[in-house]
């Protein structure tokens, strides 16, 4: 095996930059649309509650499509801004619940795109609006009213940041359960919020199915999303009375990374030494020391790292000891495959999203953790922000941000 990591890394540092001038926002958010088929999985729900103290699309079982999408917002004072975050919650409103579209009249631009047909489906919709930091400086009055610990995105030492595809006033996470849906959606969106959002960048993501059961994996073929937290684990939520304002009780931080993974370079080395740097086995996801991708790895057994090497990602990502405890996180990734890039290498990846009630205390501290880990080598961070989701909207009266704009 003769290929140098360096001058592959060279091309593909010049690729990220080369497809996204060359295809531009759309297309680089496009190619996911063709990793389904079109159908629903069965046992996929038909439609989860818009309605709720928490937004859907967090906690919600993955569907198998999705769209990141960020905007700068051009709205005009506080009040152009409560109204775009009113369109928006009146969108997500109908396109989350279906319906048909209002007819406007032979004479008059149609309602709707129809890319769904006369009806619109739920189709498993859900959208979930998180804000940057951005949002918060003197356009609008927000300064004060500010989440505690939202800030712009760090550069960590493996990253490779392209500044079009950073940060953003608006982070719109779309998942549904076909593509269309959510073509759909973000069309139906820009459409009703045009003068207000400006596109900033995109991104399209899809999960395989299980295979050939248990988690989905990602493009390097292991199981990703193992042993998240769970509700009650209190991990996920701002609580009220804990150092933030009072309007973001309910709300999350999320993180979105877009990371590149050179799989043309992965596939050229042995199972045995990505099953290493990893932590676990390919084919079922147990740890190296397990048989089943629930078990837990007994890492006191193994102090020296004979089985799970001390410095494999999920030993890295999560020691398990209880200082660490309280560094876990929610992650909810997708795939993304946006073809070749222009050195004719696969141009693939992982949208990496986490949510978390603080993102230094616990994606930073995993982060930096993962520092220098020998998985580093097969991927490029180079995209993404660090955001606010939004408390729930509470009923047909209330409306995205609704505190933080009061």
């Amino acid at each position: 095996m003769t290929l140098s990591r360096r001058r592959f890394l060279q091309g593909t540092g010049a690729g990220v930059a080369g497809s996204a001038l060359a295809g531009g926002l759309i297309a680089a958010g496009a190619r996911a649309d063709e990793q389904s088929t079109g159908t629903t999985e069965p046992g996929a729900a038909d439609a989860f509650p818009f309605h709720g103290a928490n937004q859907a699309g967090i906690f919600t079982p993955q569907q198998r499509a999705a769209a990141f999408a960020a905007f700068d917002v051009t709205a005009t004072g506080r009040s152009g801004l409560t109204e775009v975050f009113r369109t928006l919650t009146d969108r997500a409103r109908f396109l989350t619940t279906g319906g048909s579209p209002v007819d406007l009249g032979v004479g008059a631009p149609p309602s709707d795109s129809a890319v769904l047909g006369p009806v619109v489906p739920a189709d498993g919709l859900t959208v979930t609006l998180s804000v940057g930091s951005s949002l918060f400086d003197d356009r609008y009055g927000l300064a004060t009213r500010k989440p505690a610990k939202l800030g712009p995105m760090k550069t960590f030492p493996d990253d490779s940041l392209e500044e079009r595809w950073c940060h953003g006033d608006v982070m719109l996470q779309l998942c549904a359960n076909n593509p269309d849906t959510v073509q759909h959606a973000l069309r139906d969106i820009t459409k009703h919020t045009r003068g207000a959002m400006q596109l900033r960048y995109r991104m399209n993501g899809f999960q395989s199915p299980p295979r050939p059961s248990g988690t989905p994996r990602n493009l390097m073929g292991f199981k990703d999303g193992i042993a998240n937290p769970t509700q009650s684990d209190q991990l996920i939520w701002v609580r009220a009375g804990a150092g933030e304002p009072d309007w973001a009780a309910n709300g999350s931080y999320q993180v979105v990374r877009f990371i590149r993974m050179l799989v043309e370079f992965w596939d050229r080395i042995s199972i045995a030494e990505q099953e290493k740097i990893f932590g676990r086995k390919r084919d079922s996801g147990a740890p190296l020391d397990g048989s089943g991708e629930s078990d837990t790895p007994n890492y006191p057994a193994d102090p020296e790292g004979k089985t799970i090497p001390l410095d494999s990602h999920i030993r890295l990502a999560n020691p398990r000891t209880g200082e660490t405890a309280g560094n876990r996180l929610l992650r909810r990734g997708y795939n993304y495959d946006l073809g070749v890039d222009l050195n004719g290498n696969l141009d693939v990846g992982l949208i990496f999203c986490c949510y978390q009630q603080d993102v230094e205390r616990q994606f930073e501290a995993v982060q930096h953790r993962l520092a220098g880990e020998p998985l580093t080598d097969y991927i490029q961070p180079y995209g993404g922000g660090y955001f606010f989701a939004l408390p729930g909207v509470r009923d047909q009266r209330d409306y995205f941000g609704s505190g933080l704009l009061a």
